[in-house]
């Protein structure tokens, strides 16, 4: 009960917090060119809506029986050697090390989304989402890192300890604007942070990255509220194009994502922590293959799932749903272990959450019947 409590507090102070942003206006801080910063903050381009805390309440207490964590630690896939060893691919993979952060190779560079390696998304070391899917890899396993994209600025995505520990290990960093600043006050060298607007693009070697819309809003504070942008990003290769949604509700722009940069021969959409309380800046996964669909994606690699009790729906639903809808729909969807590797060509992995629950629930018996017999 006193976690599930934590949990709840957590969750009304990140609703009190976004309500907060609506009423308060952060001081002008030379955005004024950007398009999404208009009276003193950063917006979507449409509305957002967030149910009050008293509903935030009923809805967790109304699905409190719901399981949102898995029985024990999922297990991790070990990282194949020649992912972390020698030059890096050409061919488009990704490697998934939980969460949104994943490790792709192109064109012979590596680059990292959204880097979270600590056991907590949250700014304490002691409460806050912890993860029940340990890294598939360490800072310290972590080869060189041509380039990393930050997609906003919430716990989940933008983690100091790992950003800190990164800081000597990478090349630039890729961020939206405001997001950059952040990275500086921890001691990333300023040269080596780039800000992007909305779709401004940077050359890095055979690589274009653009910062394209989201749908989602910023904050690590009370008073900090949408004073940094969100973005998605997309990685055109002189071959090959990559789609990362980061953090999103549905919005009109991902069908203009798709005609100025698509087709991607592989996706990696958001596909978790929803709910019908915040319905307008995460996806369902009906949505998500939605997405997918409208930026013309080829291959999609739902991501933001599986590591993080971040709301109130069992921990292997955004997994199941969108395993469904895909088939459906015709999709075709990458479903990786925490540290497998796959390619836009990769076929589709069983469902191993399915046979690891099994599994689970049957050393969970057993233990129980011991308990029984030896009593």
């Amino acid at each position: 009960m006193a976690i599930s409590l934590l949990i709840l507090a957590v969750l009304g102070l990140a609703l009190a917090a976004w309500r907060a942003m609506a009423r308060r206006a952060p001081a002008d801080a030379g955005y004024a060119g950007s398009t999404a910063w208009r009276a003193g903050r950063f917006r979507n381009v449409a509305d957002t809506r967030a149910g009050s805390l008293r509903a935030v309440m009923r809805e967790f207490w109304a699905n409190r029986g719901i399981r949102r964590k898995p029985r024990s630690p999922l297990p991790v896939t070990p990282v194949r050697a020649q992912v972390l060893n020698g030059p890096a691919a050409q061919a488009l993979q990704v490697t998934w090390l939980g969460h949104s952060t994943t490790l792709i190779e192109i064109d012979g560079l590596r680059l990292l989304t959204d880097p979270v390696l600590s056991q907590r998304a949250s700014p304490l070391p002691f409460a806050g989402p912890k993860r029940f899917t340990p890294p598939a890899l360490t800072v310290a396993q972590l080869p060189w890192i041509d380039a990393v994209l930050l997609s906003h600025d919430h716990f989940d995505h933008l983690d100091r300890d790992t950003i800190r520990a990164l800081a000597n290990k990478v090349s630039r960093f890729y961020t939206p604007l405001g997001v950059g600043r952040r990275l500086i006050a921890w001691g990333v060298d300023a040269e080596r942070v780039i800000e992007l607007d909305w779709w401004q693009e940077a050359t890095f070697g055979p690589l274009t990255f653009a910062a394209t819309p989201a749908q989602h809003f910023s904050g690590r504070g009370l008073r900090d509220g949408n004073s940094t942008l969100w973005a998605s990003w997309t990685v055109l290769g002189t071959r090959e194009r990559l789609f990362f949604s980061g953090d999103t509700g549905m919005h009109a722009g991902f069908a203009e994502i798709g005609e100025r940069y698509g087709p991607f021969d592989l996706t990696l959409i958001e596909c978790g922590a929803y709910n019908e309380l915040w319905p307008d800046v995460h996806m369902q996964p009906e949505q998500s293959i939605a997405a997918h669909q409208l930026v013309r994606g080829r291959t999609m690699m739902p991501v933001h799932w599986g590591t993080f009790d971040l709301a109130m729906h069992r921990w292997d639903e955004p997994a199941e749903r969108a395993r469904a809808l895909a088939a459906e729909q015709g999709v075709q969807l990458v479903q990786p272990r925490p540290g497998e590797t796959v390619r836009p060509d990769s076929t589709l992995q069983a469902p191993w959450w399915r046979a690891f629950e099994a599994e689970a629930a049957f050393v969970d018996r057993s233990a129980h019947t011991t308990q029984e017999h030896g009593a």
